[in-house]
């Protein structure tokens, strides 16, 4: 089992920046592969940025490529979603999970954390 909490979301104006930080509990964070995903009202949940059990391959939706950046650091069970640049758009509420492999769909993640809110105002 695998649990995980999300924080740092809060409300940005557009261009400000803000990270994510999703803390996992047990010793097999390393083992799996982690992910953002956000869902905004009214939309299905996408993908936002994956990372590899090493750290050494990430993986971005288009339209996070080049504003977002996805990080991890297995000793302390973190893996973070640095966000700059930000645009209304990206309003949502932002979800890590887990999984052993890499997918980019969010029904086949098997662990979830409970999302935190980003609001981003014009």
């Amino acid at each position: 089992q695998v649990q995980l909490v999300e924080s740092g979301g809060g409300l940005v104006q557009a261009g400000g920046s803000l990270r994510l930080s999703c803390t996992a509990s047990g010793r097999t964070f390393s083992s799996y592969v982690m992910g953002w995903f956000r869902q905004a009202p009214g939309k299905e949940r996408e993908f936002v940025a994956a990372i590899s059990w090493s750290g050494g391959r990430t993986y971005y939706a288009d339209s996070a490529k080049g504003r977002f950046t996805i990080s991890r650091d297995n000793a302390k069970n973190t893996v973070y979603l640095q966000m700059n640049s930000l645009k209304p758009e990206d309003t949502a509420v932002y979800y890590c999970a887990a999984r052993r492999t890499l997918s980019y769909s969010y029904v086949l993640y098997e662990y979830w954390g409970k999302g935190t809110q980003v609001t981003v105002s014009s």
